[in-house]
């Protein structure tokens, strides 16, 4: 019993020092009223608790924070949002609102920062639904997006700009739409992670900046077809050193896609890939292999095992890889020729392929 004493002194103790942030909140007019406290996970609200309010519309509430991971918190009347804090471990916000939202905050000062954010979105949203003049529209969204600009550059190590970056004019249309904001994405992704490294949010980043790089890449890759027929791609070897399709010395290039950590896709290394190569390669063939498995060190070990000795690269992106996205691979094993600067085409089963193969190479 003694012991059992002990092991449940030790759980209540750990409980009492788990890091917490604590609200203290009045709602004008909301007396004796019912207050959902959610949490953002990612681009969903996950609800905490429904608390209530007193006589006085006062509630008072604490949040689980991780030191070194901020959490957005929301809170909600009706459906509606009357306050918005991004809380760190050991902040206790006073917030003063009423249920049409209109609030203000102290003592945490990334909340008071994201009270200024939100006001400014809903600001441009009132502007943007005020008119319906297309130059003035134009003006009020280059205006907004300048100064959204400025906001991140100025407030890099802030988790607030991560609404910011996030904004959508409609469900299609991002505020930060060109592809070149992959640039600022970066350089803020960079910043937070120095000081957010385990943050949610920053990981959330993170997957957004590797896909909007590789949207520019792509954009830049379809650019390069102009000039060789096909577009071309860059990316490091079992080695390290980057490889250049465009730049591979061969007469004819398969560019073939596959999964190192598929059984299927490796016994067609050896069955297929390799007689052909050894047919093939002495008349001016040349293999590209693109590896879609995430696990790179798995990939470059099923290469040294298989003893593949053509040219084997990965970016260990997978499917978000802009080769995979550049040539529109959506199952592997895929392969393409390329011949005289030209992509000839997808290639569809071995007969074809030597067919191929001995009118270019011949």
């Amino acid at each position: 019993m003694k012991s059992f004493k002990l092991l449940l002194g030790a759980a209540m103790l750990l409980a009492a020092c788990t890091p917490k942030a604590r609200i203290d909140c009045t709602v004008a007019g909301a007396p004796e009223s019912q207050v959902e406290v959610k949490l953002l996970d990612i681009n969903v609200y996950k609800v905490l608790d429904t608390v209530r309010t007193d006589a006085s519309g006062r509630f008072r509430y604490a949040v689980d924070v991780k030191s070194g991971q901020p959490e957005f918190i929301y809170l909600f009347k009706d459906g509606a949002r009357i306050a918005s804090l991004l809380l760190s471990e050991g902040e206790k916000a006073v917030v003063k609102t009423d249920t049409l939202g209109n609030y203000q905050v102290e003592g945490s000062p990334e909340s008071v920062l994201l009270a200024d954010v939100e006001r400014r979105i809903a600001s441009f949203s009132r502007d943007m639904n005020a008119t319906d003049d297309a130059r003035e529209l134009s003006s009020l969204y280059i205006d907004y997006y300048r100064a959204c600009t400025r906001y991140v550059l100025t407030n890099s190590k802030s988790l607030t700009v991560i609404p910011v970056l996030f904004q959508q004019l409609d469900a299609n249309t991002p505020v930060f739409s060109q592809y070149t904001d992959a640039i600022l994405f970066r350089n803020t992704l960079d910043s937070l992670q120095t000081v957010y490294p385990e943050s949610r949010y920053v990981k959330a980043l993170e997957k957004e900046t590797l896909r909007r790089e590789n949207a520019m890449k792509l954009r830049t890759l379809v650019g390069s077809a102009d000039t060789q027929g096909y577009p071309d791609i860059k990316l490091s070897d079992v080695n390290g050193q980057k490889v250049k399709l465009s730049e591979v010395d061969a007469k004819a290039i398969l560019l073939h896609f596959w999964d190192s950590s598929v059984a299927e896709d490796k016994m067609f290394n050896l069955d297929n890939l390799m007689p052909l190569w050894e047919r093939w390669n002495k008349r001016g063939l040349q293999i590209y292999a693109v590896d879609v498995n995430t696990d790179k060190n798995m990939w470059a070990s099923v290469v040294r095992a298989q003893k593949l000795p053509w040219i084997n690269v990965n970016d260990g992106l997978g499917a978000a890889s802009s080769a995979v996205m550049l040539y529109n691979v959506s199952a592997v094993p895929a392969s393409f020729l390329l011949a005289g600067g030209e992509l000839v085409g997808t290639i569809k089963g071995d007969k074809e392929l030597e067919k191929e193969l001995s009118r270019i190479l011949k």
